[in-house]
């Protein structure tokens, strides 16, 4: 609190001010010549407080993701995430940012559409672009783990190696966007026990797309657009935010959303 500390300021010009402040035994300070408040509660009512130690204020602890039962496959369709989902729901998945350039982009079109999507993202790229994942956040999409360094033979690697990857991108995605990940989706579709046990003990289900028209490979707009079309109701639809040139996946995008949601699809988010 601010009080003691101003108070005392107050005290300390008073007596050394020449004489020109005198200190009244309440403890409140006083002009020269001016009388005491008729109410001696006015002056006693500022508490002096001493403030406290800094090794006296404790941090919250975070919040440890509860296990869920781990799954023998990911999730390829909506309702195997979302039992109550929509019947006529489907879902956007969009992975490897967020990217400076290309995120801020896709967000506006998804707001322009009144579209919510899963982006699944990365930790070094949170770490680099802290704001864009609250603004992702902020805009009421979900947001997923996709490991911390994105390595595509994730499931290859060593059990140690598999919880770092998995558990530093939990711990990026919560300290940044203030968001715990409910869902995890491996790099490349990569899957592995290990892989499925790690997540579930980090409290995540994995999950995987239906439709993948392999934008990140840039195969032209034409094509991304004539994939992501054959979605129909409880589809995951893949597509990227990050990992380089996104200009055909967003020019996609802007005739794949317009067209889907005119066959009454429902875009959800996992």
């Amino acid at each position: 609190m601010d009080l003691p500390t101003d108070l005392s300021r107050r005290r300390a010009l008073g007596l050394g001010a020449l004489g020109a402040f005198s200190v009244s035994a309440t403890g409140s300070v006083l002009l020269r010549g001016d009388a005491p408040p008729a109410d001696p509660r006015i002056s006693s009512a500022l508490p002096v407080l001493s403030p406290r130690p800094a090794h006296a204020v404790k941090k919250r602890p975070k919040p440890k993701p509860k296990p869920v039962p781990a799954r023998r496959a990911p999730a390829f369709k909506i309702h195997d995430v979302r039992p109550d989902a929509p019947p006529r729901s489907i879902a956007l998945t969009i992975d490897d940012g967020p990217s400076r350039e290309w995120t801020p982009k896709v967000l506006a079109l998804l707001e322009r559409h009144d579209v919510q999507a899963t982006f699944c993202v990365i930790g070094q790229e949170v770490r680099r672009f802290p704001e864009l994942l609250r603004e992702i956040v902020a805009a009421g999409h979900q947001v997923a783990n996709h490991t911390m360094h994105h390595p595509v033979s994730l499931a290859r690697l060593p059990a140690r190696r598999i919880e770092a990857e998995i558990r530093d991108a939990h711990r990026y995605i919560q300290d940044v966007g203030g968001t715990t990940p409910k869902l995890f989706r491996a790099p490349g579709g990569n899957w592995s026990p290990a892989v499925m046990k790690t997540a579930a003990k980090h409290g995540m289900l994995p999950i995987d797309w239906d439709i993948d028209p392999r934008d990140w490979a840039r195969p032209g707009a034409t094509r991304i657009t004539r994939s992501l079309l054959r979605g129909k109701a409880g589809d995951i639809l893949l597509c990227h935010d990050g990992g380089g040139d996104r200009s055909q996946t967003l020019n996609s995008l802007r005739k794949v959303i317009p067209r889907l949601k005119d066959r009454g699809l429902e875009f959800i988010a996992l």
